[in-house]
């Protein structure tokens, strides 16, 4: 499993890229990708974190629904479009207080033309057609190491950090990198069945929640 120390965090899945080019919803996709990530309890933590501490506010109160922390537009002369959309989340582990889960995810699209009509199953449908690219990081952030580099006594517990990781809570965080590691993987399966991607699986798959509204042309319908 590709887990490495980048900036303090532990970096589980990166650089994981997808993308597709061909005909569909960006406004749809957009939408079940957020109500998938809002279904697996991850949320904003600009808004749930003490600007102090770093700690939640109130871990009761509901996730905010402001993940987007950048977009960026740009349109060319027949007006097609060039977007950037970055999303930053977040998820506390259940049973694991000292860590911390953080997703980034990265929209790049190209050429994307808007009002383009389709129809599908006897209705007309204004969509897209263009190139949408997405990267995804996932890190673990071992929040226990604040506790050892903070206050008053730091100059003392700062050497246990190190200690408290391999002798203490070693087994733990390999056991949450292989979860955030499955969940980031789970992430890349429901795109792919989202965009009807090809895939190979070693089960058989469950007819997804949430409708396509792609229509790449290497499928037949």
């Amino acid at each position: 499993m590709p887990a490495k120390k980048i900036g303090g965090l532990v970096h589980v899945v990166p650089y994981m890229k997808l993308k597709y080019k061909d005909i569909f919803d960006m406004k749809a996709f957009y939408e079940a990708l957020y109500e998938y990530l809002k279904e697996n309890e991850w949320g904003d933590p600009d808004d749930t974190l003490d600007a102090t501490s770093g700690e939640p506010i109130n871990p009761t109160v509901p996730r905010s629904e402001h993940w987007e922390t950048y977009y960026g537009e740009r349109i060319d002369a027949k007006g097609l479009r060039e977007l950037w959309i970055q999303w930053r989340l977040f998820k506390d582990p259940k049973e694991a207080p000292f860590l911390r889960y953080y997703l980034d995810i990265d929209f790049h699209c190209l050429g994307l033309a808007f009002g383009v009509e389709i129809v599908k199953e006897g209705m007309k449908l204004s969509v897209n057609r263009g190139e949408v690219e997405l990267t995804i990081n996932s890190y673990i952030e071992k929040v226990y190491e604040k506790k050892f580099t903070e206050g008053g006594m730091k100059w003392l517990l700062k050497p246990l950090t190190e200690m408290f990781t391999k002798r203490i809570y070693r087994k733990e965080l390999k056991a949450r990198e292989k979860e955030l590691y499955q969940e980031t993987y789970a992430l890349q399966q429901f795109i792919k069945q989202w965009f009807k991607m090809k895939r190979y699986l070693p089960y058989e798959e469950v007819k997804s929640f949430f409708p396509s509204y792609a229509w790449p042309s290497h499928v037949k319908e």
